[in-house]
């Protein structure tokens, strides 16, 4: 069955005008030109561009990370820039993925899992109860008392993605979450994702810097053009879902593949 965002007419996010420069002794940088982007409820975008382009830099503004230095951001309704201040309620429906799993050494994945739930409160038993339920649902039911280093770097990322499901955000926000693993582990990755998202019916916004990575996972794709970043170019992903990886040899796929790259080429 395809996958429908669930709600096209209220988006949960919205960027107005962002832009970001960045001091430096030197001088500023201006790492993304004004910047208006809506994300549908329950969408699959994927931020595409070269290296310094101001993926990442859109990304963790997004996230409350970063402060954009103009322009109006706006999760599930609520503004979530106040000038240098975030605003709690906003960032309370955001939960971040990383490149690097961050788990915590001396932690078991369970307690690596429920560690945003235990700030938040909530009792031992409980936590413990949503923890078993995240790792099933990431596909590493089993391993709760194991220690990260014990895990695969497939693994650990899954953990990773269940400890920011944790506190059940509206929306994930990924950062090359799969940049290091290896390229088997990646298209096992990538399927799992897929399959996560559509249990979930989360909104997602991923970066990465693999074009077919992109067509695969998203709904949209949004390209962005080099320093200082702007949106080039935003393609739909008419492919129905779930998506196998044999999709990626059907003449669909490869056009838009093909057409990404040759845009990156011809910008670049």
């Amino acid at each position: 069955m395809d996958h429908v965002p669930m709600s096209a007419e209220q988006p949960a996010i919205i960027l107005s005008g962002i832009e970001k420069w960045y001091g430096t002794r030197d001088r500023p940088v201006h790492a993304l030109s004004p910047t208006d982007l809506s994300v549908a409820e329950g969408e699959f975008v994927v931020l595409l561009g070269p290296s310094g382009c101001g993926k990442t830099t859109l990304l963790r503004m997004v996230g409350g990370l970063i402060a954009p230095t103009s322009g109006r951001l706006t999760v599930e309704g609520q503004l979530l820039w106040q000038g240098e201040q975030r605003r709690p309620e906003a960032v309370s429906e955001l939960g971040m993925v990383f490149q690097d799993a961050n788990l915590f050494p001396w932690l078991s994945i369970e307690d690596n899992i429920a560690l945003p739930l235990e700030l938040k409160g909530m009792a031992r038993t409980e936590r413990r109860a949503k923890a078993h339920e995240l790792c099933r649902l990431v596909g590493i039911g089993g391993f709760e008392r194991r220690w990260p280093r014990e895990l695969s770097g497939g693994m650990r990322q899954r953990a990773a993605i269940a400890r920011a499901l944790s506190y059940d955000p509206k929306i994930l926000l990924m950062d090359e979450p799969f940049g290091a693993l290896d390229a088997m582990t990646r298209d096992a990755m990538n399927l799992e994702l897929q399959r996560i998202w559509m249990d979930t019916g989360k909104t997602i916004i991923l970066v990465t810097h693999s074009i077919s990575e992109a067509v695969f996972l998203a709904d949209r794709i949004v390209l962005l053009s080099p320093r200082p970043g702007k949106i080039d170019t935003i393609v739909h992903v008419p492919i129905p879902r779930p998506r196998r990886s044999e999709v990626q040899s059907t003449r669909a796929f490869q056009d838009i593949a093909l057409a990404l790259r040759q845009r990156l080429a011809a910008i670049s």
